[in-house]
């Protein structure tokens, strides 16, 4: 885990799934060039979460999806999972910011150079965007980096 970085306690597992959209990212290569990016989450027969995210791939004006399954690394009411969308290869995957009412949330790896804001809505406010921004500069991500997805299309 990032130095200074915690992960929510007293995780709703159940509250979380359902359909988020990418507001922001700090770009990384499996959606460089993506447009209209959602992931939605739902729990499979084992207890793991099946994590389906998909992407509007604006050059080749095509969609894509990605299926992979997240596990709780520890106790399943700390927002600390593993999720892997290639075979036994697993990525940290830490919710560190939760709105209360689970309306949005702010994600990272075990690095700084991933980073995600989602809400439940494709659109946010203007001040949601600021303090998103304000938070990650405070927390040492590159906030300068930051893109914001185009949800338009939704």
């Amino acid at each position: 885990m990032p130095e200074g970085i915690t992960p929510v306690q007293n995780f709703d597992q159940s509250a979380y799934l359902g359909r988020w959209y990418e507001i922001a990212r700090l770009d990384n290569r499996f959606e460089k060039g993506m447009s209209q990016v959602t992931a939605n989450y739902s729990l499979n027969s084992d207890g793991s979460i099946r994590v389906l995210n998909k992407g509007f791939v604006d050059e080749e004006r095509r969609w894509a999806e990605a299926e992979g399954k997240a596990k709780f690394v520890d106790a399943t009411d700390v927002a600390h999972l593993k999720v892997s969308f290639f075979g036994p290869f697993y990525s940290s995957y830490i919710v560190f910011d939760l709105a209360e009412d689970y309306s949005h949330s702010y994600v990272t790896s075990s690095e700084r150079d991933y980073l995600w804001f989602l809400s439940r809505t494709p659109q946010v406010s203007s001040e949601q965007k600021t303090h998103f921004l304000e938070t990650i500069k405070t927390l040492g991500f590159a906030s300068k980096d930051v893109i914001f997805i185009d949800q338009s299309k939704h």
